[in-house]
């Protein structure tokens, strides 16, 4: 028992470090642009060593990336556990992004330019696939709850919550491409889920 205490202060360390170089390389990002921000000057800001850095990440892009898109799965889970018990599982997926609607805005730029940074390189196209991923368990661990009469194994929040994110995902590209507005967007693509509320996995035994 002894030796767990130091290991949790070792990795809230690491992941307080995790964070902080992330949210510089954002920062950083959002004044002066991908291509205007350096590994140094990201260091600097995050007060580590140049090491420290590619001990986190690899590329700036992708501690750009991670500044931007964690938040993002903060707000959203945080929004999801928000919505009222007694709503069933898409109906609170759409309401916790319709509350978020109103914080795209504010971080278009640099929504687009991670969007268009992703299509153009590998590295930060398997980060994103990895991100999404994270994105997806959190979002299927709340939404769990929602379905009655869930069975063992049953697939549905995962899908429900692999869908809404690939639901994004299409929305990006299509904002990337076409314009219009983000948020009614997303909020028509995730309209467009079904998911039987009902029928879980367990009628198949």
């Amino acid at each position: 028992m002894s030796h767990s205490q130091p290991e949790s202060l070792a990795v809230r360390k690491r992941r307080a470090t995790n964070a902080r170089i992330a949210a510089s390389a954002a920062r950083l990002a959002g004044l002066h642009g991908v291509g205007g921000t350096t590994v140094d000057q990201i260091a600097a800001d995050a007060d580590v060593a140049r090491a420290t850095f590619f001990r986190y990440y690899d590329t700036k892009e992708s501690a750009v990336a991670e500044g931007i898109t964690g938040p993002w799965l903060t707000l959203v889970t945080e929004a999801i556990a928000r919505q009222p018990d007694d709503l069933p599982a898409k109906e609170a997926l759409v309401a916790a992004f319709g509350e978020l609607a109103a914080e795209f805005p504010a971080h278009a730029g640099q929504i687009r330019e991670l969007a268009r940074l992703t299509r153009s390189s590998p590295t930060l196209g398997a980060w994103t696939t990895q991100a999404y991923h994270r994105y997806e368990q959190a979002i299927a661990e709340l939404l769990t709850p929602r379905f009655d009469g869930l069975a063992e194994h049953d697939p549905r929040p995962r899908l429900l919550a692999a869908l809404a994110m690939a639901a994004v995902r299409i929305s990006l590209d299509d904002w990337i491409d076409h314009g219009g507005a983000l948020p009614d967007r997303i909020h028509h693509a995730l309209r467009t889920i079904t998911i039987n509320p009902d029928q879980g996995s367990g009628s198949e035994r």
